[in-house]
């Protein structure tokens, strides 16, 4: 089986605060807390199944700064005008700040984390309705068309080309996030501060789909991981990500 996309990994110079932040955001649990790394989950009923659909937000620590405009970042959902101001107003409480970056008059609230990292709180969309707390997982390309092929590949789910060239990556049950591929010319110039995980499945082989990936594109990167359980790539846009060892 091929590999699925399984979690977004934001840099932080302080992941305990900004997991609260995201927390906050998200209405999930953080599941997982040590100084280094910590991660935020949808929640789960008594029996550990979730009860909404969503990827995992891992924060992992870091002294890079951020430079310029993520290339990645996160749409959250809203399911109406009321919700989407009440939305606004505890992420604002929670430490957001309000931040231009060429949207213009837009019915979506463009905002930054406490670290600086872009997101959106959208304005109700009924395309969004199974998607859970974050509507989508959004990646900048100069050429959505030409990268959309890999990450369905990487990702495991199914693309659908918008109108407009965009493309929206779904999942097979159609529930979670979307990854949209958004086209946007700035060209590439760091290592990405939020990026995407892959893994393969239990009984897959992490190195066959390491090199399944290359065959499609992917390269290698050292981004100062030295030896780890999980391989860094970038995909063809030189966009960072790493494919985890084999999991349930």
């Amino acid at each position: 089986m091929p590999t699925r996309l399984h979690s977004v990994v934001f840099d932080a110079a302080d992941p305990s605060a900004l997991a609260r932040f995201w927390a906050t955001a998200t209405g999930w649990p953080i599941t997982y807390e040590e100084p280094d790394e910590v991660t935020v989950e949808p929640p789960e009923d008594d029996a550990g199944a979730p009860t909404e659909p969503g990827l995992p937000l891992v924060f992992g620590l870091t002294d890079d700064p951020k430079v310029g405009k993520n290339r990645v970042h996160l749409d959250l959902d809203s399911r109406s005008a009321a919700e989407q101001a009440a939305l606004v107003e505890r992420v604002r409480r929670a430490g957001a700040t309000p931040v231009d970056i060429g949207q213009g008059a837009v019915p979506w609230v463009v905002l930054a984390d406490p670290e600086g990292n872009e997101f959106c709180i959208l304005d109700p969309r009924d395309y969004y309705a199974d998607a859970g707390a974050v509507a989508a997982v959004i990646l900048d390309t100069p050429d959505p068309g030409a990268l959309a092929p890999f990450w369905a590949a990487a990702a495991g789910w199914t693309a659908h080309t918008q109108d407009d060239g965009d493309v929206r990556l779904v999942r097979p049950d159609g529930l979670g996030p979307r990854l949209e591929l958004l086209r946007v010319d700035d060209p590439k110039v760091v290592k990405n501060r939020v990026h995407l995980d892959v893994a393969p499945f239990a009984d897959d082989d992490q190195s066959a789909e390491v090199d399944r990936l290359r065959a499609l594109g992917a390269t290698d990167a050292d981004v100062g991981q030295g030896a780890q359980t999980w391989v860094v790539l970038a995909d063809p846009d030189g966009n960072e990500f790493c494919v985890l060892s084999a999991r349930d």
